[in-house]
């Protein structure tokens, strides 16, 4: 902890579980929402009409989808909406 310009500052490096049980309905709250799109319409339909979804997807089928991560691994890419089967309808705004 640390004092600066009146106020206390503290660096923690898990800070949800320093309240585990609050983390976790957290957590939940806003996962829960993800959860149940890909329950009720499976996976990649999900991920087509959920932009937020589509951001979350870091690689499909076999190939990356995420460009920093396969950038950080030295690997190539692919554009989600190009590997999803049935075609581009994915708008992540990327």
């Amino acid at each position: 902890t640390y004092l600066e310009e009146g106020v206390i500052h503290y660096c923690v490096g898990n800070m949800p579980g320093a309240v585990p049980n609050t983390s976790t309905y957290a957590l939940t709250n806003v996962t829960l929402p993800y959860i149940l799109a890909m329950a009720e319409l499976g996976l990649q339909e999900a991920v087509r009409r959920d932009p937020a979804l589509a951001l979350g997807v870091n690689a499909f089928g076999g190939a990356l989808t995420n460009h920093a991560v396969a950038e950080a691994h030295g690997l190539p890419s692919s554009p989600l909406a190009d590997v999803l089967p049935g075609g581009p309808r994915v708008r992540t705004g990327a």
